[in-house]
């Protein structure tokens, strides 16, 4: 998949904008503040119906504008073409797949598969779990069918079951919602299990093209039921019964997949604690490229890649494995930089100048 044309309008500093894009790599050169993380900003919204910075969804209409608008036309497999848009106005997101209003926003988002690297990227690695559990639910919805709407069904029998924890309610009152918790959990496990089995392979795969100082690295999911994890809905609903007052003490469920999480295994380093912090961004980033090969083997598309800053965010030598593993895939990335980074050298990449919210191309291949 590839978008051939994104247009923006009324995005933080961006008026208007009609770009095409190329296949390959798109960079966009520009001074801090110009309006670069925008563009990838833009693309984000079609694809997470949010910003991937901080507190960002209070400010994304332009001042002035009623509302900020992206469209863009994809290319998909064999050819085929969606159009797609999403808007953001006061409170209210309203989504368009080619041309018709969609009733939720997940329908867009499933036409959309984006990956994006960021300077808080790092925080996959040494952040909290909730991070990490998103990742990889990221593509478990992009893989499974019915995982939202299980694990919709999962949260909301979570609630229900912390509600009654907090309110010391009757033990009698338990059992619906922790049968409702094992039916939808356990199989929500398993479809996290299959996805990080792929993933896992290809985070070993990737981790050698561009983090060969880190051999031996491997990925690991942990379920969120503990050591001992049932493997059947009767098994599950047990354990939560027997966890119960433990849970009425704590206030909250302590087993499930809820508390899920995945972690990175190395040989040369005893624990995740003891990486640098561009260690850290390097392990995120391997770990975001190969969720593109994960999602390509299993989907047979590549999703879209965006890497914000890359010239400060890494070194220069880890900068020519990253472009390396691009020019060896078919895979439409954008790039922002404040200037262009030498290992770019003479790859064909398509380039765009922003200066105060305006976006041109610069004509010509580089």
């Amino acid at each position: 998949m590839h978008i051939e044309r994104l247009q923006i309008a009324d995005l933080r500093v961006l008026a208007t904008a009609d770009l095409q894009l190329r296949p390959g790599i798109n960079f966009f050169l520009g001074a801090n503040g110009a309006g670069k993380t925008s563009v990838l900003e833009s693309v984000h919204l079609l694809s997470y119906g949010r910003s991937f910075r901080a507190g960002g969804r209070d400010v994304l209409v332009r001042r002035g504008a009623e509302s900020a608008r992206v469209f863009a036309e994809l290319v998909g497999l064999e050819g085929s073409r969606t159009r797609l848009g999403i808007e953001r106005s006061g409170a209210t997101w309203r989504g368009r797949v080619n041309d018709a209003d969609i009733g939720q926003l997940h329908e867009l988002f499933l036409r959309c598969a984006v990956a994006c690297f960021e300077p808080g990227s790092h925080e996959l690695i040494s952040g909290a779990s909730d991070g990490r559990r998103s990742l990889l639910d990221w593509g478990v919805f992009h893989v499974e069918p019915d995982f939202l709407a299980l694990w919709r069904r999962y949260q909301r029998a979570l609630r229900q079951r912390n509600a009654l924890l907090r309110d010391q309610a009757p033990d009698d009152w338990f059992a619906p919602w922790e049968r409702e918790m094992a039916e939808s959990g356990i199989v929500v496990t398993r479809m996290r299990e299959a996805y990080a089995a792929v993933l896992a392979e290809s985070v070993v795969a990737t981790a050698g093209e561009i983090l060969p100082e880190f051999s031996g690295l491997k990925f690991q999911l942990l379920s969120g039921w503990k050591d001992d994890a049932p493997m059947d809905p009767g098994a599950a609903a047990d354990r939560l019964a027997v966890e119960r007052g433990r849970d009425r003490q704590r206030g909250y469920s302590r087993r499930g997949p809820h508390r899920a999480d995945w972690g990175l295994l190395f040989d040369q380093v005893a624990r995740r604690e003891h990486l640098s912090r561009g260690q850290e961004k390097l392990c995120a980033l391997t770990v975001i490229l190969a969720q593109l090969e994960c999602l390509q083997r299993l989907r047979r598309d590549w999703p879209v890649l965006l890497l914000d800053d890359l010239g400060s965010e890494l070194d220069a030598e880890h900068q020519a494995h990253v472009l390396n593993w691009m020019q060896l895939r078919p895979v439409q990335v954008l790039i922002t930089g404040v200037e262009l980074p030498p290992a770019l050298g003479d790859r064909d990449a398509r380039l765009f100048h922003v200066e105060q919210g305006r976006v041109k191309p610069i004509t010509g291949i580089l």
